[in-house]
């Protein structure tokens, strides 16, 4: 992991929604929360400015993050984000706190490489389609990878990936292989271009009706 992301937050002990939007409003601060391991919960805020300038970076999402709470350090992880649903507001975060000891679940993005001169689309012309863009993984805090790569470059028309094609990092699991083969879905595919597929349709045999082309039986 080659981010590392610190924020410094405050204690804050005026709850409910009133006090949630004056914070946003007024000092331009996020009304959050951190919960998980021996300790309570408890309630802060974080600088809007300052949180949102990690939300751009796609890493923030899969990272240990070290929260500065009133001069003591938290390491957490981002579990969850309410944001407005017209407005491109963040209403409240959850933060997790992680132990160096257990292993976590988090979904890390995939990055697609060699999309571009893959065989299916290089040669056949296909086209691409992402059946899945994150994938939910179990490791250590020190094994979290930022993403998880998976070259495509040999991927041919027709072809799909399955979560069990990724090659995942050392130390990190895929959640939904631990639960059994039935569980290996796919992430990645390769379809024939349109013009083909309706090209295949339209030269296809028409079916008969019933009883077209029998001939009748004896008249009265």
């Amino acid at each position: 992991m080659s981010d590392d992301f610190k924020l410094n937050v405050k204690t804050r002990n005026d709850m409910g929604k009133g006090a949630s939007r004056r914070l946003r409003r007024l000092a331009n601060e996020i009304p959050a929360i951190i919960y998980g391991g021996k300790k309570a919960p408890q309630n802060i805020s974080l600088a809007q400015n300052e949180f949102e300038k990690a939300l751009a970076n796609e890493a923030f999402y899969s990272h240990i993050i070290t929260l500065d709470v009133d001069g003591k350090s938290e390491d957490v992880i981002l579990k969850d984000l309410q944001r407005h649903p017209a407005k491109p507001i963040v209403l409240h975060a959850d933060f997790f706190r992680v132990s160096k000891t257990k292993k976590l679940q988090v979904k890390a993005p995939l990055h697609f490489i060699n999309e571009d001169t893959c065989v299916g689309v290089k040669l056949g012309g296909g086209l691409i389609s992402h059946n899945m863009t994150e994938l939910d993984i179990s490791c250590l805090p020190a094994n979290l990878p930022e993403y998880i790569e998976v070259d495509v470059a040999a991927v041919e028309i027709g072809q799909i990936l399955h979560i069990s094609d990724i090659v995942l990092p050392k130390g990190v699991e895929s959640v939904a292989l631990s639960h059994g083969e039935g569980h290996d879905l796919p992430i990645f595919t390769i379809n024939k271009p349109k013009e083909e597929v309706e090209e295949v349709e339209d030269t296809a045999e028409a079916p008969k009706a019933e009883g077209e082309g029998e001939e009748e039986e004896g008249g009265e």
